[in-house]
């Protein structure tokens, strides 16, 4: 006959444990950085017309990345807290509690750079282009464009591209990340 577990005081207060946390946050990031980068932003790029694609990424990437920096932020702040080596071995990337760290900074790194530096610049560009393009009458891509355009175009694909260099290295670091805590575990501490 099977057990019958009651729920208590204790039983639901272990629930919202560090290691519960630490989990579910990790979950929220990956999963929220996997929808954006290869599944919510390919289906809008596909739907809408050039433009409202580009402000809707202006809308919804500062929040993405927001989240992103709150979230590594604290699972970098429970895993140092929860692994005192990387501390102690921060200089140490073989060590592999210290290795882990690492990947958690490069995400927040990447996210920060991207919500503070990269993503304002391309934004400034991508709507220098979108009002260039209504002065001028043509789009980006047509033939005869102006030297200005040009070289707008050329902004815009750099900044585009060192961006999302940044966002697919957060989520190689954070897929680097999950399947070390998949394999063996995270280790949080309670931290009460």
């Amino acid at each position: 006959m099977a057990k019958v577990s009651t729920l208590t005081w204790s039983s639901f207060a272990a629930l919202f444990s560090a290691q519960g946390a630490y989990q579910v946050g990790y979950a929220w990031l990956f999963g929220m950085t996997l929808w954006v980068t290869f599944i919510g932003g390919t289906i809008a790029f596909k739907t809408l017309p050039r433009q409202q694609f580009g402000t809707l990424q202006h809308r919804t990437f500062p929040i993405y990345f927001v989240i992103s920096i709150a979230l590594s932020s604290g699972l970098l702040g429970l895993w140092t807290y929860s692994h005192p080596l990387v501390l102690t071995h921060y200089l140490q990337p073989s060590v592999a509690d210290v290795a882990q760290a690492y990947a958690l900074v490069i995400t927040l790194l990447g996210q920060f750079a991207n919500h503070f530096v990269i993503g304002p610049l391309t934004s400034k560009t991508m709507f220098k282009r979108h009002k260039l393009e209504k002065d001028e009458g043509k789009a980006y891509n047509e033939p005869g464009v102006s030297d200005e355009m040009k070289a707008l175009n050329k902004v815009f694909a750099q900044l585009h591209g060192i961006s999302s260099l940044a966002n697919m290295t957060a989520f190689l670091a954070l897929a680097f990340h999950g399947l070390w805590i998949g394999n063996f575990g995270a280790g949080i501490k309670s931290i009460f």
